[in-house]
């Protein structure tokens, strides 16, 4: 008990002394040693990259996991799994649960209706992005988070609680310095002092020893940073191949969910539009698509009925340019996806636009006759979204 009453006393001391130099110190009555340069230019690169992973590292988790407090409380099953030095199990994604309740929902719904088939497709694919999301976060956990973590918990650490020793050197340093040449000032004017300035001075040269021995570890450690720098750039490329293999891979989920509900659409769209067109004659002959014009109506039938508002050749084919708009059948439609057009006969499209569209006689039922202003031309049906 005694032991530590006294050594309590002197820490007591020491801290007591040291506060006193670091106060007389800010205020400028006191000296203080400066650190050289190179060590200087070390402290600082090392407080620059502990601030910019730190924020990296913060912002990293904030894009892999946006709502850290939700129904599934993520982030504090994640701290517990830490401080109990367990692996973090699997976790559903949103997408995964997004795409279970869409299949849960096609079911009351019926997977033969239009709304619950594809319920299921969409909700098939939701579950395959969510899975990729998944893959996405795990990987990046592993091979970016952990090499970050790992740096500010645990290098950064050793580095500031050696920092933190050098300083307290420097400190003892300049309280000696100060006591020789307090020592020394009193030796001028009292010969009996000399005793207490060969003491002041043994202090000093042992708090030097100590000082340049704590300031060559620091340095050593300061020194890693270049090695730091190395490791988190390899962790970032790992980190940027992951966001890349995870895009593309919902980039192709994407395209093929949505060939799947085009082809779906051009399997009821079509149809339930050409079955409400009401044509004018009774009897069409249909005939192949032409590169320069549109379909038409065949010689002989040509004969026994006419279509009203259509200007027609000798040959029988119709120029798209002579295409009337019926006074009936007409209907608004709007634009999914950007369509180029392939000849003259062909009508280019925009995403989001507006455009009339209509069908005559004997034309393939997947293309439509549009106008948008003064321009007319066919387009694909399954590009657009008829409006009601």
């Amino acid at each position: 008990m005694d032991f530590n009453l006294k050594k309590l006393t002197s820490d007591a001391g020491v801290f007591f002394t040291r506060a006193v130099q670091f106060t007389e110190e800010k205020l400028g009555s006191a000296e203080k040693t400066e650190l050289d340069a190179h060590l200087e230019n070390l402290i600082a690169r090392a407080d620059c990259t502990k601030n910019w992973t730190e924020k990296i590292f913060r912002q990293t988790e904030v894009l892999l996991q946006p709502n850290p407090i939700d129904h599934t409380g993520a982030r504090i099953e994640e701290f517990f799994y830490e401080k109990l030095d367990k692996k973090i199990p699997s976790r559903t994604t949103n997408g995964e649960l997004l795409g279970q309740y869409m299949l849960d929902a096609a079911k009351d719904f019926g997977p033969g209706t239009p709304y619950g088939s594809t319920l299921i497709t969409v909700g098939e694919y939701q579950s395959r992005l969510g899975g990729a999301e998944r893959e996405f976060l795990q990987t990046s956990a592993i091979n970016f988070l952990t090499p970050l973590r790992n740096f500010l918990e645990g290098d950064w650490r050793t580095i500031s609680k050696e920092r933190r020793l050098l300083e307290n050197r420097r400190l003892d340093l300049d309280i000696c310095k100060a006591r020789v040449k307090k020592a020394k000032q009193a030796e001028a004017k009292a010969a009996l002092w000399s005793e207490e300035v060969d003491k002041a001075e043994q202090e000093l040269r042992v708090a030097q020893t100590e000082f340049d021995r704590q300031a060559e570890v620091t340095r050593l450690l300061l020194e890693g940073i270049s090695s730091t720098h190395v490791n988190h750039l390899r962790c970032l490329h790992e980190f940027v191949e992951a966001q890349a293999t995870y895009y593309a891979q919902c980039h192709q989920y994407m395209q093929e969910l949505q060939k799947e509900l085009s082809s779906a659409n051009s399997d009821t769209y079509p149809n339930s539009f050409a079955s409400n067109a009401k044509p004018s004659t009774s009897a069409t002959c249909p005939s192949p698509v032409s590169s320069a014009t549109l379909p038409g109506v065949s010689p002989p039938c040509l004969a026994s009925s006419s279509t009203p508002g259509i200007a027609q050749e000798p040959s029988g084919q119709l120029k798209i340019q002579d295409v009337q708009q019926p006074s009936t059948g007409h209907r608004k439609a709007k634009v999914l996806y950007d369509y180029d057009a392939h000849d003259t006969s062909e009508l280019s499209l925009l995403a989001d636009e507006l455009i009339t569209v209509y069908t005559v006689p004997g034309m393939d039922p997947d293309w439509l006759v549009g106008e948008r202003g003064n321009q007319k031309g066919k387009v694909p049906v399954t590009y657009l979204e008829l409006l009601s």
